[in-house]
């Protein structure tokens, strides 16, 4: 496809190459689990004993941004059937997760980190019911790489580095499970020492075991051995390591102590699912994504507002474009924080025309700075709290330490001190003394020559989330943040559903058959700015790696989903790329903008398949300089 001329022309040089080949491709947020991915290809694994290999790696190489004890979503298609599909590894809020408990503790939010914003872990579930399902390899096979790495070490990431100084002060003085963990000798790591993780290793071990009597050499005998391993992590050593564990208070990012809740039987009780995926189209184009349990949706809600526009609105590189794009974004969130989570949501209605028509209307000339969410026959949850800034109940926040992406935060943010709230900033990812994280994860999409292709975003159970568990070598996640305690909202905490999630892979499909898998990390802005690659690729015509080095934004002016949950309305993160002339006449429209640095913001990947010649794609971002892509 040639460059649309109503878009601004495209770099003529890329950061990295658009790949091509006839053979396999596979890109991740880190090049360990890329090269893992890659090699199973190459050894005769199908795309789906890739990613499951590759996933556990970034369990081990990114634990800053993933872990065992978080979750994940992920969408596919096999070579037998192009219809998109959804991994659904989302696990709910324990059975003693209630509002009334969280307030008889004295906090209204969930916390950002501590265990007490844990939600049933399900990411290692969902892995291995993709990998015995749709995987052809054995389960020692496939684990054995991120065996390797745990146990005999990898060098440490420079942002994994980062991550463990920041919150070494916690680690030290609340907890000493993770200091022991990631703080051998007393000090955090530097940039490429060499760290292990023996603990996991030997769970990954036994996982494996769990199965070992079971030696028939056929298909069958491979599915038994997974589940076998699926049954000691749901209901054997695994959840009863984190029931013990839990029960001891710790500090949280509220900055008071409080047990965790999750149980034994918490676990137990939860399984990996299918779902059908959420679809829309655009331009020519199915875009598949989640149902509205996760934030997916929103993406295809802003695509139906765009869809009938003229070609120089979708520019994310104008003015006109861009300030049309994020008031698009804007009305689709609003109707994500009112409609959307683990209950009936009218999606029908709400991707119709006729709704799309009206809320089109909405999009004026200067920026809102409302939240303005839509009515459909399904009546709305109420509107959570609206607040700009947020001060702790508990001991006040001591700092915010550097994000991961230098430059994130911009000069408008303010760092909290005693006396002064707390103020969310949703650039790349912040990770502050107390643990609490904002906006980022991991991510991996592979594709093999048969047509196999997968899109995966794994997150949660990231190492600053909760105490290190010392009998497991992992901590769990802190997805419950993305709920309310207040009554009556679409995400209100509520026993066994799960919380509004923010992984958000995308699988696009043109004449019913799958053509690209991709995601991002970053939290409420993945969809945000998947959205420009979409414009920029769909419309625009620029390459996907033309696409991802594009300057790129996203609006803030809708409540976070992570804790404090705050909003800035009418604000706008850039990238100062984007050009003064553009931000300056963005500025004029009324939009309250934030300077992000030039590289800063986005950290996309993708695979793609032409099913006319069977040439296959692959793109990463440089941002970062932790994302790769690979293939032949």
């Amino acid at each position: 496809m040639s460059h649309n001329p109503a878009f601004v022309a495209p770099s003529a040089d890329t950061t990295r190459p658009d790949l091509l080949g006839t053979f396999g491709m596979a890109a991740s947020t880190h090049w360990i689990a890329t090269a893992t991915a890659q090699s199973v290809l190459e050894r005769g694994g199908n795309a789906f004993d890739a990613a499951v290999a590759g996933a556990f790696v970034l369990h081990v190489v990114e634990p800053h941004l993933n872990g065992p004890g978080g979750d994940m979503t992920a969408i596919f298609a096999t070579a037998d059937d192009p219809t998109p599909t959804v991994l659904m590894g989302q696990g709910p809020a324990p059975a003693r997760a209630t509002p009334e408990h969280f307030r008889a503790e004295g906090l209204d939010l969930v916390p950002g980190a501590g265990a007490l914003a844990a939600a049933v872990p399900g990411a290692v579930d969902a892995w291995l019911l993709l990998l015995r399902d749709h995987g052809t390899w054995e389960l020692a096979d496939v684990l054995a790489p991120a065996v390797g790495y745990a146990r005999d070490g990898h060098p440490v990431a420079p942002r994994v580095a980062a991550t463990i100084a920041t919150v070494q002060s916690l680690f030290r003085d609340h907890w000493p499970s993770s200091a022991d963990r990631w703080m051998p000798g007393g000090s955090a790591p530097a940039p490429g020492d060499i760290i292990r993780n023996e603990t996991w290793a030997v769970v990954l071990d036994r996982l494996v075991d769990a199965g070992a009597a079971l030696d028939a050499a056929d298909s069958d005998g491979r599915v038994a051995r997974i589940d076998a391993a699926r049954d000691a992590w749901a209901n054997g050593f695994v959840a009863e390591a984190v029931d013990r564990f839990v029960r001891t208070p710790h500090r949280h990012a509220s900055g008071t102590d409080h047990a965790g809740v999750i149980r034994a039987d918490d676990l137990a009780a939860f399984r990996a699912s299918y779902e059908p995926a959420t679809t829309a189209e655009f331009r020519g184009c199915t875009i598949a994504k989640t149902g509205p349990w996760g934030q997916g949706p929103a993406l295809l809600q802003t695509l139906r507002l765009l869809d009938p526009l003229d070609d120089a609105l979708l520019d994310p590189s104008t003015v006109a474009g861009a300030h049309t794009v994020v008031e698009a974004q804007k009305l689709a969130l609003a109707d994500r924080e009112v409609h959307y989570g683990d209950g009936d949501v009218p999606m029908d209605e709400l991707l119709s025309d006729a709704y799309s028509d009206r809320r089109r209307s909405l999009i004026g000339e200067r920026a809102s700075h409302e939240l303005r969410p839509g009515s459909v026959t399904t009546p709305a949850g109420a509107l959570p709290p609206l607040r700009e800034t947020y001060t702790p109940s508990g001991e006040p926040v001591a700092g915010v330490g550097e994000p991961t992406v230098p430059g994130a935060r911009g000069d408008a943010v303010a760092v909290p001190v005693e006396d002064d709230p707390v103020h969310e900033d949703r650039g790349e990812p912040i990770v502050m003394e107390t643990g609490e994280t904002r906006g980022d994860t991991s991510h991996i999409d592979v594709v093999d020559r048969w047509g196999n292709i997968v899109s995966a975003t794994p997150s949660g159970g990231w190492l600053q989330s909760s105490p290190t568990i010392p009998e497991l070598g992992f901590c769990l996640g802190t997805r419950l943040q993305m709920t309310w305690l207040e009554e009556g909202t679409a995400t209100t905490l509520r026993p066994g559903a799960r919380p509004r999630t923010t992984l958000t892979p995308t699988l696009v499909l043109r004449d019913g058959t799958p053509v690209m898998a991709m995601g991002s990390p970053g939290g409420d802005q993945q969809d945000q700015w998947q959205l420009l690659f979409l414009l920029r690729t769909i419309v625009g015509g620029y390459s996907p790696q033309q696409a991802i080095d594009a300057p790129a934004l996203h609006t803030t002016s809708f409540p976070g989903s992570f804790w404090p949950r705050t909003w800035t309305p009418g604000g706008l993160v850039v990238e100062d790329r984007l050009g003064d002339d553009v931000i300056a006449g963005l500025e004029a429209l009324g939009h309250v903008v934030t300077r992000a640095g030039d590289w800063s913001l986005g950290r996309l990947s993708c695979v793609t398949r032409d099913p006319a010649t069977g040439l296959l794609g692959a793109a990463a971002n440089s941002r970062g300089a932790q994302g790769h892509a690979t293939g032949r």
